[in-house]
């Protein structure tokens, strides 16, 4: 890496920005209490990253993103348009934000339950979906292989007993939001693209807690939402691939 200049200058600015974001989202779900809407959790998202020296990402979609964070409560799996209705004790939200930052893009996702009360069901679907996330980027180094993410991946999500989401998947990232490979939460150990040093990418396994069909909401567009009405996950890391395995660029300090 140290031999390629255009190469050290992103990863360089991907650690700032990553951890820019990873900041950020720490300091959300601390925020984030039974009463707000996300309107009002979107407003207070846009003036921090501004604060914090990065640029609104979502504001530099091609189609018209309604804020500056996807928020996704109960039903709503992904892509979620902010919304004046309050957040009540026990509901389940799922935050995805992407930031620009020095002329590159990171992103990272959560889920939470509103505060301290909530299903034990949804409790449990939130720690496998992670604990899922995890699995897979541990499988990251030079010569794996995209396949052997998501057969990881999915095997945690399957064991957990909950949906796994098919028709969303990960992806490269660096200049542009969204970048070859893709990188999905299924596949085939030693199948699909081959990792190589400095590549970087985003692991983000979604479930839920019953059948994984989805739609997008005709009302705005944006918001995916399940087909039958149960609760959805998402969680997400941006991924540096190093000369010795991996680095999680979106973790807070």
């Amino acid at each position: 890496m140290a031999n390629n200049p255009e190469l050290s200058k992103k990863i360089a600015a991907m650690r700032e920005g990553g951890k820019i974001l990873g900041n950020l989202l720490k300091d959300l779900k601390n925020y984030v209490k039974p009463g707000m809407t996300g309107k009002e959790i979107d407003n207070w998202v846009r003036k921090e990253i501004i604060k914090r020296g990065a640029g609104v990402a979502y504001d530099m979609l091609d189609d018209d993103f309604p804020g500056a964070i996807c928020i996704s409560v109960n039903d709503e799996l992904v892509h979620g348009a902010p919304k004046d209705e309050l957040l009540e004790e026990g509901d389940k939200v799922s935050f995805d934000l992407d930031i620009y930052y020095k002329g590159y893009f990171t992103d990272s996702a959560f889920t939470m339950i509103v505060g301290e009360k909530g299903s034990p069901a949804v409790k449990k679907m939130i720690s496998v979906t992670e604990s899922a996330m995890w699995e897979g980027i541990e499988q990251v180094a030079p010569g794996a292989h995209i396949g052997d993410i998501g057969q990881a991946v999915e095997k945690i999500l399957r064991a957990g007993r909950l949906g796994v989401i098919k028709n969303y998947i990960g992806h490269g990232i660096g200049k542009t939001m969204h970048e070859p490979p893709e990188v999905p939460n299924y596949g085939k150990k030693g199948h699909g693209y081959e990792l190589k040093v400095g590549d970087t990418i985003c692991i983000e396994p979604m479930s839920c807690l019953g059948k994984p069909a989805n739609y997008i909401d005709k009302n705005d567009h944006w918001t995916v939402k399940m087909k039958d009405g149960s609760i959805g996950c998402h969680c997400e890391h941006t991924i540096l691939v190093t000369e010795n395995g991996y680095e999680v660029l979106t973790l807070p300090d």
